[in-house]
């Protein structure tokens, strides 16, 4: 059996999985389609929120950054990671037990205003947004990749994908739905990296393997591949290159981002009870512990295996020929890529070699110019293809190749469901019944939330054929738009009863304007290319790139929320109540002086 018929096979099989749980679990009414009747168990929504969270971004994207990078993108991992922390300890069990559908409702019940409840709407949009273009960029990719035709149709296919699922099942459906793919994708990361690994190190697990011996050579595998690295130009792979502030800030970015993304909160709105939102969030932590201890592996491993089929022969001797990248079997993998459009290269010098190698690197000229090289002849080789390529670059067996197509669509695909599900709230339940028309039918309300979604795919279809990045670094500007907007209202509103709504409002605006406005001139206005006036590599303040911009807004946010609630009106008394009640457990009294 050919291997794309193989790949027909396990995506068609995942894909007649999730659109009939789909069907077997179709919501029938608001409470089904929001928070799916609150009756889901702990660890059943432990998984759903991994799924739900493990995006394209993770994995398809991230190993891919962190591979062509190394260690100053190790960042993805301790932001998201931490952020899940926070999340657990500060956010889930309180909003949980306010006991809304929507993070929007939270923040216009607390702040006791319908315009700071249609502030929150707009910053959830803007963040959900540009999430799921950073989602419908991985679908294109993968199926793109999967059904051998360019990216823009495969981005079209998905689209029409995530619509059949999301817009019918709900919340209810998405759930189980979401358990199913984070099996898929877990079993389709997991499988081919403890292949390589032991291919690799012997070692079957593979974050172990990263710092095992490499089989042949002998030498620790990260040793090897700093040295191969570093002869072909590149920066030292175990060594950190970038500005320390930013690495920071980013990291701090994506921590308080995860624990403002709508999406993922209103996963703790579908448990029965307040302490199953703590076991929730726990639960969620292992099953993306699985994922984020490979992920450093397989960025590492992968690195070393493209960079030794370039250099068949080692760094000091000739590149690889073109007549065996189309030849060779074991590098049939580059022309089925090159479909895409996400893959390429050049004889720019004629020489019946593909060299790659770092032609930026000032070191590396002299070589270059004794050897007659003519620039880097491995001329496309996106970031957002490695973890997909990963299985054929390695030559592992064609039903590993179609499990991680598998994979890669049930990761992209259940993120952009769970986005596609609070842009639909939030416009059907807190814009339109919420504020326009209160006295909205159960039926209407669910046309409005499905007829919103669908309008969401379009935009984020529009918006996803020129993305502003990498999948990793688009959904990174969106959790800095979550971080700058949502999170700091969400924990002022939890545990400060000064903040009042003339605070909140002003503060999510001014974070929200901020963080957008130094996004646009970094990544163009409304992520059209050629718009912007820097970039992240000259940022406009001094080493702070757009991605890392996320915290600097959230203080902004906190300093304006502070500042217009002490110039204005106290927050009324029974708002006050309200705060305590949901913080301070019920039945809990004060505190007993010891003997």
């Amino acid at each position: 059996m050919d291997q794309f018929t193989l790949n027909l096979l396990f995506v068609g099989a995942s894909f007649a999985l999730y659109i009939g749980i789909a069907v077997w679990a179709r919501a029938g009414s608001t409470s089904e389609f929001y928070a799916a009747g609150r009756g889901v168990h702990p660890v059943t929504n432990g998984m759903a929120t991994a799924a739900d969270w493990m995006s394209a971004a993770s994995f398809i994207s991230m190993a891919g950054l962190i591979a062509f990078t190394g260690y100053d993108n190790s960042s993805f991992l301790m932001g998201w990671t931490g952020g899940y922390v926070l999340l657990a300890l500060l956010l889930a069990p309180y909003l949980r037990k306010f006991g809304k559908f929507t993070v929007s409702e939270f923040i216009g019940d607390r702040f006791y205003s319908s315009t700071a409840r249609m502030v929150a709407v707009i910053c959830l949009l803007v963040a959900s947004i540009t999430y799921v273009i950073g989602q419908m960029q991985g679908v294109g990719i993968a199926f793109g990749r999967f059904l051998e035709i360019d990216a823009f149709w495969g981005l079209l296919i998905g689209a029409c994908v995530v619509f059949a699922y999301a817009v019918f099942g709900g919340m209810k459906g998405v759930t189980y739905t979401q358990v199913a793919q984070y099996c898929v994708l877990i079993t389709a990361y997991t499988i081919p990296a403890v292949f390589i690994s032991l291919q690799l190190t012997g070692t079957p697990i593979p974050a172990l393997g990263l710092f095992g011996e490499h089989t042949t050579s002998g030498e620790p595998l990260l040793t090897k591949l700093n040295q191969i690295v570093t002869d072909l130009g590149f920066a030292e792979y175990t060594a950190a290159h970038g500005s320390t502030i930013n690495m920071v800030l980013f990291t701090l970015s994506l921590m308080i981002g995860t624990a403002g993304l709508p999406h993922v909160i209103m996963r703790f709105f579908t448990v029965p009870k307040v302490s199953d939102a703590r076991w929730s969030a726990g639960w969620t932590l292992v099953f993306i512990a699985l994922l984020y201890l490979t992920a450093p592996a397989v960025g590492a491993m992968a690195r070393l295996n493209i960079s030794e089929l370039m250099w068949p022969n080692g760094t000091n001797a000739e590149a690889v020929s073109l007549e065996q990248i189309e030849t060779d079997p074991e590098y049939a993998w580059m022309a089925t890529w090159q479909k895409t459009g996400l893959l390429d290269w050049e004889d720019k010098n004629g020489d019946g070699l593909i060299q790659y190698y770092n032609d930026q690197n000032a070191d590396l000229q002299a070589r270059a110019a004794e050897n007659g090289w003519e620039g880097n002849e491995l001329t496309n080789f996106n970031r957002d293809i490695l973890v997909l390529a990963n299985p054929e670059i390695a030559s592992l067996p064609g039903w590993v190749i179609g499990l991680v197509a598998a994979g890669g669509l049930a990761a992209a695909l259940s993120t952009a469901a769970g986005l596609l599900l609070a842009i639909s709230s939030a416009v059907s339940h807190d814009l339109l019944k919420g504020q326009f028309t209160p006295n909205m039918s159960e039926k209407a309300e669910l046309m409005a939330a499905r007829v919103s979604m669908a309008a969401a795919i379009v935009v984020a279809v529009l918006l996803g054929l020129n993305p502003p990045g990498f999948a990793a670094q688009t959904v990174a500007l969106a959790f800095g738009l979550a971080a700058a907007s949502i999170f700091p209202a969400l924990m002022m509103g939890i545990f400060s009863t000064r903040i009042n709504n003339a605070g909140a409002v002003a503060g999510m605006l001014a974070g929200l304007v901020v963080t957008l406005l130094y996004i646009f001139l970094h990544k163009g206005w409304f992520f059209i290319p050629d718009t912007n006036s820097f970039t992240d590599d000259n940022p406009l303040l001094g080493p702070i790139k757009s991605t890392s911009f996320g915290a600097i807004g959230a203080a902004v946010n906190f300093a304006v929320a502070y500042f217009v609630s002490s110039m204005t009106k106290e927050t009324p008394q029974h708002i006050k109540d309200l705060v305590e009640s949901v913080r301070v457990p019920r039945g809990a009294g004060g505190a007993v002086a010891g003997h």
